[in-house]
């Protein structure tokens, strides 16, 4: 359920905010040589191996998206905020069409129904006022046998003063998560990530990955 009093735009305009530092941050700019080949390295074991179509939702200034097409995937990328769409525009234009950018609302995404093979997005689920129904919009956008990647965390609320009244503001823990995606998608695996290489700091709550593929189990493999 939305959260009164939080609008679209109060959450466009705090990432417009917040762009201009955004990469300075070790986990959002990859800054660092190690970080980046970790994250690399961590899509490229659940992203499938065959080149695919991915949907970026809540793409930032685009980091993730250039990873996932030095992969050779496709990626169709959105963001609310217009200054993470200029910033991840700048980055994705060395790679032509394989990434494509554009302006929209990650959490009823501008794409059609049943028309990518993934369907990813990190850190994000916490920003949406309806995160439950943003991932049902974003189960729909995947094909049959297509595969949900969430990087997702639980902060604690200390860490979420300051940032907009929203319903998961402070955080999604795994159980919870895995619990709403089995639901629409099917059942996840979850890989705890508490390796400080992905964060460039010691963390202090839960950070995950969580996979689902649509009408497959778990121990299905690729």
């Amino acid at each position: 359920m939305s959260t009164p009093g939080t609008s679209t735009d109060q959450i466009r305009r705090y990432w417009d905010d917040f762009a201009a530092e955004y990469d300075s941050y070790p986990d959002h700019g990859l800054l660092d040589s190690d970080t980046r080949s970790a994250w690399k390295d961590l899509l490229r074991t659940w992203l499938p191996t065959t080149p695919s179509l991915v949907a970026d939702l809540a793409c930032g200034t685009g980091t993730m998206s250039v990873l996932m097409a030095e992969m050779g995937h496709q990626v169709r990328c959105v963001d609310l905020s217009t200054e993470m769409v200029r910033l991840a525009q700048a980055k994705a234009a060395p790679f032509g069409a394989a990434i494509e950018v554009r302006q929209g609302d990650a959490g009823d995404p501008p794409f059609e129904p049943g028309s990518f093979d993934v369907v990813f997005a990190r850190h994000i689920l916490w920003t949406l006022p309806d995160p439950t129904e943003a991932l049902r919009h974003w189960a729909a956008l995947l094909r049959p046998g297509g595969r949900m990647v969430l990087v997702e965390g639980r902060w604690g609320l200390e860490a979420a003063e300051g940032k907009p009244e929203l319903p998961w503001r402070a955080g999604v823990p795994s159980d919870e998560l895995a619990a709403v995606v089995g639901e629409l998608v099917g059942e996840s695996v979850v890989v705890q990530l508490d390796d400080t290489v992905y964060w460039g700091k010691e963390i202090e709550h839960e950070r995950y990955l969580l996979r689902a593929d649509a009408g497959r189990s778990a121990d299905d493999g690729d």
